[in-house]
Protein backbone atom coordinates (compact mmCIF):
# COMPACT_ATOMS: atom_id res chain seq x y z
CA UNK A 1 0.00 0.00 0.00
CA UNK A 2 1.61 3.00 -0.83
CA UNK A 3 2.39 5.92 2.14
CA UNK A 4 0.30 8.67 2.25
CA UNK A 5 1.07 12.19 1.25
CA UNK A 6 1.95 13.61 4.57
CA UNK A 7 4.46 9.96 5.44
CA UNK A 8 6.24 10.40 2.05
CA UNK A 9 6.62 14.50 2.28
CA UNK A 10 8.12 13.79 6.41
CA UNK A 11 10.06 11.29 5.06
CA UNK A 12 11.47 13.67 2.42
CA UNK A 13 12.28 16.73 4.62
CA UNK A 14 13.78 14.10 7.27
CA UNK A 15 15.98 13.00 4.54
CA UNK A 16 17.01 15.92 3.78
CA UNK A 17 17.78 17.01 7.21
CA UNK A 18 18.97 14.70 9.60
CA UNK A 19 17.92 11.07 7.92
CA UNK A 20 19.72 8.36 6.25
CA UNK A 21 20.40 9.84 3.31
CA UNK A 22 22.79 7.98 -0.15
CA UNK A 23 24.18 11.29 -1.49
CA UNK A 24 26.28 12.28 1.08
CA UNK A 25 25.60 14.58 4.31
CA UNK A 26 22.69 15.66 4.99
CA UNK A 27 21.95 19.72 6.29
CA UNK A 28 22.34 18.15 9.86
CA UNK A 29 25.58 16.46 9.39
CA UNK A 30 26.98 18.79 7.13
CA UNK A 31 27.31 21.42 10.08
CA UNK A 32 28.32 18.53 12.65
CA UNK A 33 31.77 19.12 14.00
CA UNK A 34 31.84 22.62 12.62
CA UNK A 35 33.94 25.20 15.29
CA UNK A 36 32.85 28.39 15.63
CA UNK A 37 35.65 29.95 13.63
CA UNK A 38 35.20 27.29 10.53
CA UNK A 39 31.53 28.63 11.04
CA UNK A 40 32.80 32.30 10.48
CA UNK A 41 35.12 31.86 8.03
CA UNK A 42 34.07 33.19 4.57
CA UNK A 43 35.69 31.85 1.39
CA UNK A 44 36.21 35.78 0.04
CA UNK A 45 34.71 39.12 0.91
CA UNK A 46 31.30 39.55 0.26
CA UNK A 47 30.63 35.40 0.54
CA UNK A 48 28.58 33.50 2.96
CA UNK A 49 29.69 31.85 5.89
CA UNK A 50 28.66 28.21 6.81
CA UNK A 51 27.47 30.37 10.13
CA UNK A 52 25.30 32.43 7.89
CA UNK A 53 23.74 29.62 5.81
CA UNK A 54 22.49 28.01 8.58
CA UNK A 55 20.91 30.74 9.94
CA UNK A 56 19.34 31.00 6.43
CA UNK A 57 18.57 27.38 6.28
CA UNK A 58 16.77 27.83 9.85
CA UNK A 59 14.66 30.89 8.46
CA UNK A 60 13.33 29.46 5.73
CA UNK A 61 12.30 26.56 7.51
CA UNK A 62 10.60 29.30 9.55
CA UNK A 63 9.02 30.71 7.11
CA UNK A 64 7.72 27.18 5.01
CA UNK A 65 5.98 26.48 8.58
CA UNK A 66 3.76 29.56 8.44
CA UNK A 67 2.88 29.21 4.94
CA UNK A 68 2.11 26.04 5.37
CA UNK A 69 0.04 26.50 8.10
CA UNK A 70 -1.65 29.85 7.02
CA UNK A 71 -1.22 31.36 10.36
CA UNK A 72 0.16 35.20 11.23
CA UNK A 73 3.81 35.89 10.27
CA UNK A 74 5.77 35.41 14.07
CA UNK A 75 8.81 36.96 14.02
CA UNK A 76 11.97 34.89 13.33
CA UNK A 77 14.26 35.15 16.70
CA UNK A 78 16.46 37.06 14.88
CA UNK A 79 16.06 40.25 13.50
CA UNK A 80 15.98 40.22 9.48
CA UNK A 81 14.66 38.38 6.80
CA UNK A 82 16.52 36.01 4.56
CA UNK A 83 20.23 36.34 5.31
CA UNK A 84 21.35 37.21 8.16
CA UNK A 85 24.78 38.30 10.11
CA UNK A 86 25.91 36.05 12.54
CA UNK A 87 27.11 38.28 15.60
CA UNK A 88 24.56 38.52 18.40
CA UNK A 89 24.23 34.22 18.43
CA UNK A 90 26.75 31.55 19.63
CA UNK A 91 27.47 29.00 16.79
CA UNK A 92 26.25 26.13 19.24
CA UNK A 93 22.71 28.32 19.50
CA UNK A 94 22.50 28.60 15.85
CA UNK A 95 22.61 24.88 14.91
CA UNK A 96 19.61 24.37 18.21
CA UNK A 97 17.53 26.93 15.98
CA UNK A 98 18.50 25.27 12.69
CA UNK A 99 17.03 21.51 14.65
CA UNK A 100 14.69 23.74 16.51
CA UNK A 101 13.41 25.17 13.84
CA UNK A 102 12.87 21.79 11.56
CA UNK A 103 11.58 19.95 14.81
CA UNK A 104 8.48 22.87 14.50
CA UNK A 105 8.26 22.57 10.61
CA UNK A 106 8.04 18.68 10.90
CA UNK A 107 5.47 18.90 13.79
CA UNK A 108 3.28 21.82 11.66
CA UNK A 109 3.18 18.91 8.44
CA UNK A 110 2.55 16.08 10.86
CA UNK A 111 -0.86 18.03 11.68
CA UNK A 112 -2.18 19.11 8.78
CA UNK A 113 -5.31 17.26 7.26
CA UNK A 114 -4.97 15.68 4.12
CA UNK A 115 -6.72 18.43 2.53
CA UNK A 116 -4.21 20.98 3.33
CA UNK A 117 -1.29 19.75 0.99
CA UNK A 118 -2.92 20.38 -2.17
CA UNK A 119 -4.30 23.82 -0.52
CA UNK A 120 -2.61 26.81 -2.26
CA UNK A 121 0.02 28.68 -0.30
CA UNK A 122 2.05 31.03 -2.55
CA UNK A 123 0.39 32.14 -5.76
CA UNK A 124 0.03 28.70 -7.66
CA UNK A 125 2.39 26.76 -5.16
CA UNK A 126 0.59 24.26 -2.79
CA UNK A 127 1.62 23.68 0.36
CA UNK A 128 2.97 19.80 -1.28
CA UNK A 129 5.05 22.10 -3.35
CA UNK A 130 6.73 24.25 -1.28
CA UNK A 131 7.42 21.41 1.62
CA UNK A 132 9.29 19.55 -0.89
CA UNK A 133 11.20 22.76 -2.19
CA UNK A 134 12.25 23.27 1.55
CA UNK A 135 14.26 19.53 1.35
CA UNK A 136 15.76 20.81 -1.48
CA UNK A 137 17.17 23.41 0.11
CA UNK A 138 18.58 21.63 2.83
CA UNK A 139 20.07 19.41 0.43
CA UNK A 140 21.27 22.48 -1.86
CA UNK A 141 22.41 24.12 1.36
CA UNK A 142 24.40 21.02 2.74
CA UNK A 143 26.34 20.56 -0.65
CA UNK A 144 27.23 24.13 -0.41
CA UNK A 145 28.41 23.58 3.48
CA UNK A 146 30.10 20.55 2.62
CA UNK A 147 31.89 22.36 -0.26
CA UNK A 148 33.18 25.72 2.36
CA UNK A 149 34.36 22.98 4.60
CA UNK A 150 36.42 21.32 1.58
CA UNK A 151 37.79 24.84 0.67
CA UNK A 152 38.88 25.85 4.08
CA UNK A 153 41.04 22.48 4.70
CA UNK A 154 42.42 23.46 1.16
CA UNK A 155 43.50 27.24 2.32
CA UNK A 156 44.78 25.60 5.44
CA UNK A 157 46.66 22.98 3.78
Amino acid sequence: MPASPRTELLSLIDEAFDGRAWHGPTLRRAVAGVTPAQAAWRPAPGRHSIWEVALHAAYWKHEVRRRITGGPRKRFPIEGRNWFAADGQSWPDTVRLLADEHRALRAAIAALPPRAFGRRVRGRDTAAFTIRGIAAHDLYHAGQIQLLRRLQQKKAG
